[in-house]
């Protein structure tokens, strides 16, 4: 809306325009920056102004630009320049050269090999003629960095339409062609709005025949995601992951920003309390140094040069954990880096190259950011506030208990729940089993399961203290330990209980949360090491009154600086190495790329990209051709007559002359379909032909043989006996009793014996 539009040559002089994406909408010009404009009109006239107190108001040019910058949330971090158009007539009080003037104008911007050129060209107008693809030529030979914008499709005669031109056919461009559908002068003077002229534009796509088979390729919009590379999507993927977004939520673990908060409000806090927490050392130096400072006389009076000493000494032990916690925030973005960059994994070159600009910036910035944080820590050192609202002083310090420097959190305050295993439990007695854990500011107690109706323990956190366990040979989980300071069983019989997680990280942040509760962890030092020490001085009364009020002294105001260092660190690391490296991406990692390395190098594409997409190419030719061959098969339809039908009268009469069929006879002649053996005769005896009339007389079945194959006999028995069939056992009726001689019929007639060959089976 801003553009100033209008007939004749309008744009006199080149408008460098950035485009950055910004929660907030106004705009800055370089001539007045320190203006803001929100109004847009007031932006066009001021662009018309700027325009005309160079150029006059009679169409004269300047190659002198006007640098405008616009901040909205409906852009994209982008930077446009806008060329006045190749004049050949001079007009007004333009030159007589004014065509190559514009034309050295426009030579200058697209000769830079960073730059992409957007070839307008009106779609009334033939290709071949366009100035704008002829300068495009002369700089860009092979179309790399050329995009053909072909407008006013609207406006092309009935009956004929750019479709060869933005299928790429006419005048092949390696970008290819975007159509654009704009709003005319009169739209402008209407005061049409851009929502509404993009909704004009989607709608003449979709129903135009010649175009809407590729309405999703044209369009405005699709204009600018063509500008947008993928680059700028590595750095909005990049600031989503830091600061939090809500699509592509990943449920199975931390990463980015909530890492780094765990970082700084976890990890951070646990490695200080485990820096500052060891009272007998401590006790010892402000002892030493109370003595040293009396020198060969008895003090009287408590030394405040005790305290400083002793106070800056515990500043100084600031630093490791500090810059362990810059090391830690450091990995994080790089893992980071890396898994935004995933996306460019199609491009192995590009993927690597922004890999390793975006990781050297990272480490530049962790050179500044110790640095402040090792400063922040001498400002600290340089000059001790006593007068500090938060100080104890002298007085109260002589009076404080000792026990006071635990502070614990609101009493019945939960401060975490989750899953933890009990890992030193016997077999005997269950072995190690996983419970749901809640810590509270005054006890510890485990249920069942997460629904907290079945309590197991509840252990008050009286007397308890942390220390790190060994990870067991055969396990893969993490262990810490708690135990009683007065030597006292913590669970049932067992002197401490150890506690399991998944990864060091878990145990890490349940030391954290522990601290909040006031559960400190073991001083790694040795007991007979400490009372070997603890002998070398003598602490008489005095001298622990006073050892005692320093160290009420040293706790109070070691507890100011911690709580000041634990606010400025978040931030420090965040303003000097989070936020740079975001705008580092945004603004200046696209001119790194530019000038690291051949952009086509750049833009090469993976062996596997390149074979996913020539087996694509050749399903596409393939199923081309089968719907070519589907194409040619005729789908209408052709009748036949029906076949008479069949005679099979001749059936009917054959099957009433077949022979009634008869039981086969019992005779020793092969059955039909079954040839004799060919091998020769076979062994056995001869055959007996059988009577007839003992044939008809004979009334019972013949004993079946079951065939099988011939064999010899082992004892030479030419006729061997007929198989035996099984017979059933005796059954004797009930009413005669056993041995008593029973009634039989008269014996049959004898009968003449039958021998049967056995049948040849199919071996012969």
């Amino acid at each position: 809306d801003f553009l100033p539009r209008g007939s004749g040559i309008v744009t006199r002089r080149p408008l460098i325009l950035q485009l950055i994406f910004s929660k907030t909408e106004y705009a800055e010009f370089l001539h007045c920056k320190s203006k803001k404009f929100t109004d847009f009109d007031e932006v066009r006239q001021e662009i018309e102004a700027e325009t005309d107190r160079v150029t006059g108001t009679n169409k004269g040019i300047s190659p002198v630009p006007i640098n405008l910058r616009v901040y909205s949330p409906h852009v994209l971090n982008l930077t446009l320049i806008d060329l006045p158009g190749i004049t050949k007539v001079p007009v007004g009080d333009q030159p007589p050269d004014i065509e190559y003037q514009i034309k050295d104008m426009i030579l200058q911007f697209i000769s830079r090999e960073s730059s992409l050129i957007l070839a307008v060209t009106p779609a009334n107008m033939d290709l071949a003629n366009s100035d704008a693809l002829k300068l495009a030529k002369e700089v860009d030979p092979q179309g790399l960095r050329t995009i053909g914008v072909i407008t006013k499709l609207d406006l092309m005669d009935e009956g004929t339409d750019a479709r060869d031109v933005l299928e790429n056919k006419l005048l092949p461009l390696r970008r290819g062609y975007i159509g654009v559908v704009n709003r005319s002068q009169k739209d402008i003077e209407g005061k049409k709005d851009i929502r509404a002229a993009l909704a004009a534009e989607r709608k003449f796509f979709l129903s135009h025949p010649a175009y809407r088979h590729m309405a999703d390729r044209m369009g405005t919009p699709h204009l600018q995601k063509t500008l947008n590379q993928m680059v700028q999507q590595f750095g909005v993927d990049f600031e989503k992951r830091i600061e939090g977004s809500g699509d592509q939520v990943d449920t199975l673990e931390l990463s980015g920003g909530a890492r780094i908060n765990r970082i700084f409000h976890e990890r951070f806090p646990f490695e200080l309390v485990k820096m500052e927490f060891d009272e007998k050392d401590l006790r010892r130096e402000i002892s030493y140094a109370i003595k040293n400072i009396h020198g060969v006389r008895t003090g009287l009076f408590t030394p405040d040069l005790a305290f400083e000493a002793i106070v800056k000494k515990q500043v100084v032990k600031l630093k490791e954990p500090c810059l362990k916690c810059v090391d830690l925030v450091i990995q994080e973005l790089i893992n980071t880096v890396r898994q935004c960059t995933s996306k460019l994994s199609s491009y192995p070159r590009l993927r690597e190259e922004t890999e390793r600009i975006v990781t050297t910036y990272i480490r530049e910035r962790e050179g500044r950011t110790k640095d402040q944080i090792l400063l922040l820590i001498d400002i600290e050192q340089s000059y001790i506030n006593t007068n500090h609202e938060d100080f104890i002083g002298f007085a109260n310090a002589q009076q404080r208990s000792t026990q006071l420097n635990k502070k614990r959190a609101i009493p019945n305050q939960v401060i975490r729940r989750g899953w933890l295993t009990i890992n030193n439990i016997s077999l005997m007695k269950g072995g190690s089993k996983e419970y749901w854990f809640v810590l509270t500011a005054e006890s510890l107690s485990w249920y069942k399961d997460e629904e907290e109706k079945e309590k197991k323990y509840m252990l008050p956190l009286d007397n308890l203290k942390i220390r790190d366990v060994e990870k067991g040979f055969m396990s893969n989980k993490h262990v810490f330990a708690i135990f009683n300071t007065e030597q006292r069983n913590v669970y049932k019989d067992l002197r401490q209980i150890e506690l399991a997680c998944d990864s060091q990280e878990d145990v890490d942040s349940w030391k954290a949360s522990f601290l909040r509760a006031g559960v400190y962890p073991e001083k790694d030092q040795a007991e007979n090491e400490d009372g070997a020490q603890e002998n070398t001085f003598s602490m008489d009364p005095q001298l622990e009154r006073q050892v005692e009020t320093i160290r009420n002294l040293v706790d109070s105001y070691v507890a100011i600086i911690n709580k000041s260092i634990r606010d400025l660190m978040p931030k420090t690391i965040m303003h000097l190495m989070i936020n740079n490296t975001k705008a580092f991406i945004h603004h200046e990692l696209l001119a790194y790329l530019y000038s690291s390395a051949d952009q086509s190098s750049l833009m090469e594409e993976s062996a596997d990209q390149a074979q996913r997409r020539d087996d694509m190419l050749r399903m596409y030719h393939a199923l081309k051709e089968a719907l070519n061959i589907i194409g040619d098969i005729s789908t209408s339809t052709v009748s036949t007559p029906v076949p008479p039908p069949v005679d099979d009268t001749w059936l009917q009469s054959a099957s009433s002359h077949s022979p009634t069929p008869q039981r086969r006879p019992v005779s020793s002649i092969h059955p039909p379909g079954r040839p004799p053996a060919v091998r020769g005769p076979t062994p056995g005896p001869p055959l007996i032909p059988v009577p007839v009339g003992a044939a008809a007389s004979f009334s019972a079945p013949p004993i079946p043989s079951r065939p099988g194959p011939q064999s010899v006999f082992a004892n030479n028995d030419l006729f061997p006996a007929p198989p035996q069939i099984p017979s059933r056992p005796v059954r004797i009726p009930p009413g005669i009793p056993p041995g008593v001689p029973s009634r039989r019929p008269p014996a049959a007639p004898s009968r003449p014996t039958i021998i049967r060959p056995a049948e040849p089976s199919l071996l012969d």
